[in-house]
């Protein structure tokens, strides 16, 4: 792990194959562990998930997978992450398996936890990713259901994100640090950790993320680069795409519930309702794109 000397929160890649890398002892929090690595053709990873689910993102290429749960592969993965949606491989805890790259260059994220629970193994589509365009005018952008809440696992979510060039993103600003119920014990905010992974369409592009509690005992302001890495222990984390350039980024989270309840900011929680359209830039990616 390479921590910038700038905050504590941002990771840079490593010139690698595995280059980015943070585990949940580094990061000092109960569940979640990341990872982001290439391959090429015919390149293999055998593993054991252990005590853990995994899941499997597929940022461009193919690759196919044989294991004691099932087999599966891929044929029309995206050449990288403005050309398609990601395929989702979601591995249960006790799953021998044999990764191998089919593409010239493979690159993948891939996020874990520790889990007590057993449920199936399951490739999931682009075709079934459930497209949400969230916000307006310049704080509009697209998010993608990679492993949403409901979705047949334990603790893992995951959701991929597209912001356009100027436009902010994660905003109005919103938290998940603590287990909050209301009264008729609904849940209203779920306690999960959570890491921002980030692609830039171009090299020298850009993105500005903060994180932030409200009395500011931790306000952190970081500019990330390509394959930049954002931990966020707790509080507000709001994100802007540099001007010119479009913003990806990929979330995986695991806390307290397998669930995105969050709170606003009260500050800007007005914002809401003010937007008057959204961006004709969006969606920036389909699943008919992939494969072509």
């Amino acid at each position: 792990m390479n921590r910038s000397n700038q905050s504590p929160l941002l990771i840079l890649p490593n010139e690698s194959d595995i280059y980015q890398d943070v585990s949940r002892d580094e990061a000092d929090w109960e569940f979640l562990n990341f990872n982001a690595r290439t391959f090429r053709k015919g390149q293999q990873w055998m593993h054991e998930t252990g005590e853990h689910e995994y899941a499997i993102v597929l940022l461009s290429g193919n690759f196919s997978v044989q294991s004691n749960r099932g087999n599966w592969s891929t044929i029309n993965g995206r050449k990288d992450v403005f050309s398609g949606v990601a395929h989702t491989l979601y591995l249960p805890r006790r799953t021998k398996f044999t990764l191998t790259a089919d593409s010239e260059i493979l690159d993948v994220g891939i996020g874990w936890c520790e889990t007590d629970e057993d449920h199936p193994a399951y490739l999931k589509q682009p075709a079934e990713c459930a497209v949400e365009l969230r916000g307006g005018d310049n704080a509009n952008r697209q998010i993608n259901s990679l492993l949403q809440p409901g979705f047949d696992c334990h603790r893992l979510v995951c959701v991929e994100v597209y912001t356009p060039s100027g436009n902010w993103s994660s905003f109005p600003a919103h938290k998940h640090d603590e287990r909050i119920l209301d009264e008729a014990g609904n849940l209203l905010e779920a306690r999960l950790e959570e890491i921002y992974f980030y692609k830039i369409d171009k090299p020298q592009g850009y993105a500005i993320q903060q994180v932030y509690t409200y009395d500011r005992s931790l306000d952190e302001m970081v500019r990330v680069n390509n394959n930049g890495l954002v931990l966020v222990p707790k509080g507000y984390h709001p994100v802007v795409a540099g001007h010119g350039y479009n913003v990806y980024y990929l979330n995986f989270l695991t806390g307290s519930d397998q669930s995105l309840a969050n709170t606003d900011d009260p500050d800007h929680k007005w914002i809401y309702g003010t937007w008057q359209g959204q961006d004709p830039r969006l969606p920036l990616v389909t699943a008919q794109m992939n494969g072509k």
